[in-house]
């Protein structure tokens, strides 16, 4: 199967087996989810989750982050790693909601990616997230590897891989094509051992194809 009509099938496939994907970092406001967003790079949403619990009854507005002391944030912050420079993002980037946007998170890609701390990835969750933009799709290490296992791409580097994505799937689905495929790389296709037996896209997917040949096949 080429690539995209493997890419029409998986948009087909995939609301139908994961109907109910979602962000799974919990957040009330575009604030929040910009913080929990900073706060999730090398860590879980579950760990996330249970720091910004804490950290969202401390800091209930932007000028709260701002304000906040370095040494106090990274108190919080601690257990999601690279705290240190968390800690110094989160309160960064407050300061310039604050002197750049009347201390509002902007709606637009450049607007947020320009702000300390954040990425193309990270304007990615939150504008499609909090303000229901698909402006582009969300590449994070489960995105990266089901693209590649998937034949979608052959990239490594994520803006190549989004960019690979975003000729493949149309635009409305982009946000949703993230969750989807998060939700099948944590609960199906792990990254050291994917259930690829069990696995509802093994027919269409060139990786499982070759993990299910018989061990003497080819010998």
């Amino acid at each position: 199967m080429r690539r995209a009509p493997r890419a029409e099938e998986l948009a087909r496939r995939l609301p139908h087996i994961y109907p109910h994907a979602h962000c799974e970092l919990v957040a009330a406001d575009a604030l929040q989810l910009l913080v929990a967003t900073i706060l999730s790079a090398q860590c879980t949403d579950v760990r996330v989750n249970i720091v910004t619990a804490q950290l969202f009854q401390r800091c209930r507005t932007v000028q709260d982050y701002a304000a906040i002391s370095q040494a106090e944030m990274e108190t919080f912050v601690h257990s999601t790693g690279f705290f240190r420079n968390k800690a110094k993002n989160i309160r960064a980037m407050a300061a310039a909601l604050i002197s750049q946007h009347q201390g509002h998170v902007p709606k637009t890609l450049d607007e947020l990616a320009a702000l300390p701390g954040v990425g193309r990835k990270t304007a990615n969750v939150v504008l499609g997230n909090a303000f229901g933009m698909n402006e582009g799709v969300v590449v994070d290490t489960h995105v990266a590897r089901l693209s590649q296992r998937l034949g979608l791409t052959r990239h490594k580097d994520p803006i190549r891989i989004e960019r690979d994505l975003m000729k493949l799937f149309p635009r409305a689905i982009w946000t949703d094509l993230s969750h989807w495929l998060i939700f099948h790389g944590r609960r199906r296709c792990m990254a050291r051992k994917p259930d690829c037996p069990n696995c509802e896209l093994r027919d269409i997917c060139p990786s499982a194809k070759l993990a299910l040949l018989p061990r003497h096949a080819g010998a």
